[in-house]
This record gives structure tokens, sequence and C-alpha cells, in this order.
């Protein structure tokens, strides 16, 4: 099997396009770290989903009692380094089940349940029904973790993100706009008024069909932090009508996830101001809600 092993396309294309030496050995260094886990777990795998994503090699498994599974191999990541720890704690309740995690280097691998008919959100309703599926989720996911808890508060991953942005040479908004922007996605969250365990992650691709329940999420990237920042990924997936009506779409979601409207307006114009470096797409959307404040 490792010399013959599938690799899922947009696995092999980040990886090209990776100047990260790193993660273009560890990518070719698959076959055999799959073939390891398999024999650690003894699973009988499938081939891997196809497209897939950029950071792991995920395929449906089988272990020796026959149970229907998922193999997640991944490259170790800050933002996902918590995926298993949140997984436990949320149990399956709305989320996939993990049965297994090992963690060697910079592979760290899960064993998921696998959900069935799998099929992705974003594949399945309209936007606008979409957003009732997703609001729903992140209110029953936003959890107290216990005591003694290893999860990583979100001022961290915010931090992380300004100083990315601060080193990017490229600049597509009004410094003003620009340093308004920064301020705010330092501050917010320092102003939370509640904390719950966060997916930070959550959109229509990664919710999946199930059995067990209606919807499954897959992926999270747990952060504890201020629930008014979680639904943002779910509009930035949604481009048409984020670009159109900002705001209006910003309210809307912010009813159905009962968050402040205020404070989610400012999470997404400070997130779009963030990310415009490198998703230039955004700079007109932030742009759009500095004119509205």
């Amino acid at each position: 099997m490792a010399s013959e092993l599938e690799l899922p396309s947009n696995l092999v294309d980040a990886a090209a396009q990776d100047l990260h030496p790193r993660r273009r050995d560890w990518v070719a260094r698959l076959p055999g770290i799959v073939a390891d886990l398999a024999d650690r777990w003894d699973l009988t795998l499938d081939a891997p989903f196809q497209p897939g994503g950029q950071t792991a090699w995920v395929a449906p498994a089988r272990d020796a009692a026959g149970r229907d599974l998922v193999l997640k191999a991944g490259w170790t990541s800050v933002e996902s380094r918590h995926e298993a720890a949140g997984l436990r704690l949320w149990a399956g309740r709305g989320t996939v089940l993990v049965h297994a995690d090992h963690v060697d280097g910079d592979t760290t691998a899960l064993l998921l349940e696998r959900a069935r008919p799998g099929t992705e959100l974003g594949r399945s309703l309209p936007e606008e029904e979409q957003d009732t599926v997703v609001a729903g989720l992140l209110r029953r996911l936003w959890v107290q973790p216990p005591a003694g808890h290893e999860f990583r508060p979100l001022a961290q991953m915010c931090e992380e993100w300004a100083q990315e942005h601060e080193e990017d040479p490229r600049r597509s908004l009004d410094p003003g706009v620009a340093r308004a922007g920064l301020e705010l996605w330092r501050s917010l969250p320092l102003t939370a008024q509640r904390e719950e365990l966060l997916l930070t992650d959550l959109h229509a691709g990664n919710v999946l069909s199930s059995g067990r329940e209606p919807w499954l999420v897959i992926d999270p990237k747990p952060y504890l932090g201020d629930p008014a920042y979680d639904p943002l990924q779910h509009l930035l997936n949604c481009p048409g009508r984020l670009h159109a009506d900002p705001g209006g779409l910003a309210d809307r979601m912010a009813g159905l996830c009962k968050v402040d409207p205020e404070r989610f307006r400012r999470w997404l114009f400070a997130r779009c101001v963030v990310e415009s470096p490198w998703w230039p797409e955004l700079a007109p959307v932030a742009s759009a809600l500095a004119r509205m404040a």
C-alpha cells in the first residue's frame, strides 16, 4: 500500500505551492505514514476522499471489528492542535465521534466516526437554509470546558493573525480603515461578556449529513473565546451575499445565533481587514462595513 497510496488532489496542489520544505517532505512521506497508522489501528483503508483538503489525508476505513470509520492523517498545525480534545468534550453531540488519536512529530492522526450518507451541507441546502443549520449547531456546541482544560484563548489566535497581517507587504485598504480593523481585532477577544468553546472554522463544507443526527460537524479548530466570533467563517464562505449586503447578512446571522449584532458586525469588519492582504476580495467588504459604522 505504501508505494501506491492515492493522494487527494487538493493536498497535492497545496504541497506543490507550499514554500515550506518540511511540509512538502511530509506529503512525500505520507505513504509510509498512512501504512504505519493502518497497522497501529488494524485498519483496512479505501481511497481518500477527493478532492480533499489541503492539510490532511482523509479516507474511509474499517477496523478489525468492522466499524465504519474515517482515518485522518493531518499535518500538525497550530490551529488544529486541539481537534481531538474538542471532539471528546462534545462527545458526538452535533459532531463526529473521535475513537482514537495519535501525534507523532509533524503528523496528527485521528480515527473518527464516519458520517453516513456524509453529504456536505453546502451541497444539500440553499445558503439561507444553511444559515439556520449552522447557527443551530453553533448554539448547541458553545459549551464551557472543565477546569484545567487545555484549550487556548481566542486572543492568542487573533494576535498571531495580527502579526501575520502586519508582516505582509500587500495592502489594499485605506490606512485608517486598516488601522481601525486591526485595533478591533486585538481588542474584541479581550472584552467578551462570556467565553465558550468555539469551533472557529464552521462552514457548510464542514457539516455532513448523518443517520445518527441530521447533521454532524467535522474538522473543528477549538479555541476558548467570544461566541460572537464563531459564525464568521460561514459568512466568508457565502461571498455573493456577503458582498451584496454585508450588514444585512451579519444581522441575520447574529439573530440566528443569538449574539449581539453590533459586536458581530465589528468582528466581521475586523476579520475582513486582517485577512485582506491574502484574501483581497474581503477588502471591499471591510470598506463597506467601515462606512456603516
